[in-house]
């Protein structure tokens, strides 16, 4: 699967990620207490998860949509976006 990220230091930038699921946040563990990015919604495409679009956290809902569907990546990975749960 796919990491995509949206805001923050890295925005825009891109890395493979092994599992079935993707956390919840990323990184996983910063240790600092605080998350740098939240999952946002995922791609599906055939029962698999093909990418996760995560958000830096102050970004509101609306803004991360628009800029995934303006980087259209539901077109380029072939998959359906769901919110993540």
């Amino acid at each position: 699967m796919r990491a995509l990220f949206v805001g923050g230091a890295v925005d825009n930038s891109e890395l493979d990620m092994d599992g079935a699921q993707p956390p919840t946040h990323y990184p996983p563990n910063t240790g600092g207490g605080s998350p740098r990015y939240t999952l946002h919604h995922v791609g599906q495409r055939n029962g698999s998860i093909a990418y996760a679009v995560y958000a830096a956290p102050n970004l509101a809902d609306s803004e991360v949509e628009r800029v995934a569907n303006e980087r259209d990546y539901a077109r380029r990975f072939e998959a359906t976006p769901q919110a993540a749960r």
